[in-house]
């Protein structure tokens, strides 16, 4: 009986040093991993925001601001119509003097007139900060 305690004690430190080795490779496995995703993520989100500014920056930057506004055709004769195109970026409020219709913030919308005499139409953003940007174009009416 003596002998298989004795020769228990002699593997012991063996079977330890192996046990250990074991549990710290399975810790780095798990690390590696781990620390490969983070990184992926990282990178991925970066990708992101440089898409997201870029998309940003084709629509005119952080900026608020009138991009268009004009008129097709801009001379049309009486009881005919025309199409008014705008796009604003950054707005909050777009309205159009004198008035034609409701109006949303946009990139780009278009709306039909029918002005009868030679008519100024200004569009008037705001961006709900106090700031307004404004744009002017005239459609002439002909007989």
């Amino acid at each position: 009986m003596r002998e298989p305690v004795r020769l228990l004690r002699r593997l012991l430190p063996f079977v330890s040093v192996a046990v250990f080795a074991a549990l710290a490779y399975d810790a780095w496995i798990f690390y590696s991993r781990w620390s490969s995703k983070r990184d992926a993520d990282r990178a991925r989100q970066q990708d992101e925001i440089r898409r997201a500014r870029e998309s940003v920056d084709l629509l005119g930057g952080t900026g608020f601001r009138i991009l268009t506004f004009y008129a097709a055709p801009n001379s049309i004769r009486n009881g005919d119509r025309a199409k008014i195109c705008y796009g604003v970026y950054g707005a909050k409020t777009v309205r159009i003097e004198p008035p034609v219709a409701d109006l949303i913030p946009a990139p780009t919308y278009c709306l039909e007139v029918a002005p009868h005499k030679n008519t100024e139409y200004k569009l008037i953003a705001g961006d709900g900060a106090g700031h307004t940007a404004t744009a002017s174009l005239v459609i002439t009416v002909g007989r």
